[in-house]
């Protein structure tokens, strides 16, 4: 039996270390026609390769040869405390996910347009991060991989649940969910601070993690990632706390 409700986005807050974090709410409370609307695939994207010295390791790499980017990787924000929402805890860290059976569960619970549309592109084997929002120090703690490519999400059918819909039929489900499977710890943990110092001067100098959507739309639990944005972010873990 999966762990309830333990994902969110309606109503999601912005994590507690980044206090300079400007909340618009302007796109979260787009009406659901608006949201709708939205295309079902996550944009194509472009970055400038690399920054610095990892720039000029990935154009090793490559040999100088820059590919068309698009979003093929992803960011999961899981709430690793616990917090109760119509009286049930939505608490799910990475422990959580690594005791479930075959270290595998579905991640139910997301109740707005653009990240379920996101839900709905991920494919067969894409790796994302395992984020631990909304808490004390919130971070990258594990990589997940998708086992199970978008399907109805159970929870909007169950009136005990706290996000249940009482719009959504069955036979015209609103809401999606995809099964995800633990694939290892991070080799180090990568806060938010360390990730938005990088985003800054990214911006600064055109680096890839410029457009991070982490920093862009902080309040979506279930964000895209371009291959440089991943490819950095990992990199991370081979270095020392900034």
């Amino acid at each position: 039996m999966p762990w309830p409700s333990r994902k969110r986005d309606k109503g999601a807050v912005a994590d507690k270390k980044e206090p300079d974090a400007k909340i618009a709410k302007t796109k979260e409370q787009t009406s659901e026609k608006e949201e709708e609307e939205k295309s079902a695939k996550p944009p194509a994207g472009s970055s400038k390769s690399g920054w610095k010295n990892w720039k000029k390791t990935k154009e090793s790499e490559s040999g100088g040869e820059e590919s068309k980017i698009t979003y093929c990787h992803w960011l999961l924000k899981s709430e690793p405390e616990s917090r109760l929402d119509k009286g049930v805890d939505v608490k799910f860290s990475v422990d959580d996910l690594k005791a479930q059976p075959n270290q595998t569960t579905c991640w139910d619970g997301v109740r707005n347009y653009q990240a379920r549309n996101f839900l709905r592109s991920m494919k067969l084997g894409q790796q994302a991060f395992f984020y631990h929002s909304n808490c004390k120090e919130p971070g990258i703690v594990a990589i997940v991989k998708i086992v199970k490519e978008a399907y109805p999400d159970h929870t909007q059918f169950d009136q005990k649940d706290p996000h249940y819909d009482s719009t959504s039929r069955k036979e015209n489900p609103k809401w999606s969910m995809v099964d995800v499977q633990f694939v290892r710890m991070t080799k180090r943990f990568i806060p938010l601070s360390e990730i938005k110092t990088h985003h800054l001067a990214h911006k600064a100098d055109g680096g890839p993690l410029k457009n991070m959507m982490l920093f862009t739309r902080q309040r979506l639990s279930i964000q895209p990632l371009t291959q440089e944005e991943f490819d950095f972010v990992l990199s991370l873990e081979e270095g020392k706390p900034r």
